[in-house]
């Protein structure tokens, strides 16, 4: 019986570990994706010049941050399709997106079998929140080093 219980544990584990690689990958493509686009304004003197267009700068990245975790969500939203836990897709990313941002409740909706994932999910997802916060961060402050660096000139 506990050699069961062993198996039943590590399958949701296996499992959600795989699809927290997968959101990994999205995250650090994103990511990455967001420094180029400041770096590219940096280069190209767009950034720093003034308010509205840092306005612009910040707001771009943070959209490439939000679009990251919204394909992250679908991704745990497929992966509960795959495992049988809701009927619907729509259903699946109400749920996920719930775990995803902490809220909460997943480990009372999901079956015995898949109630791990909720916790896993809400993991990666307070984890991949603080990536992109610190992303957004680094990006204001590279706008503002960059408008200080301009005026000292």
């Amino acid at each position: 019986m506990t050699q069961i219980h062993r198996i039943a544990i590590l399958i949701p584990l296996l499992v959600g570990a795989c699809v927290v690689a997968c959101t990994i990958l999205v995250h650090a493509l994103a990511l990455s994706a967001a420094v180029k686009f400041v770096r590219h304004e940096r280069q190209v003197g767009r950034a720093g010049t003034n308010f509205w267009s840092d306005l612009v700068i910040v707001t771009l990245a943070m959209s490439i941050a939000i679009a990251a975790h919204l394909i992250e969500i679908a991704l745990w939203a497929v992966l509960f399709r795959i495992c049988g836990e809701f009927p619907d897709l729509g259903t699946a990313y109400y749920h996920s997106a719930v775990n995803y941002t902490t809220l909460g409740y997943g480990d009372l909706i999901m079956t015995s079998a898949w109630k791990l994932l909720g916790p896993m999910e809400a993991a990666d997802g307070m984890l991949m929140f603080g990536v992109s916060t610190a992303i957004i961060f680094a990006v204001i402050q590279r706008l503002i080093e960059t408008r200080f660096v301009d005026l000292r000139s």
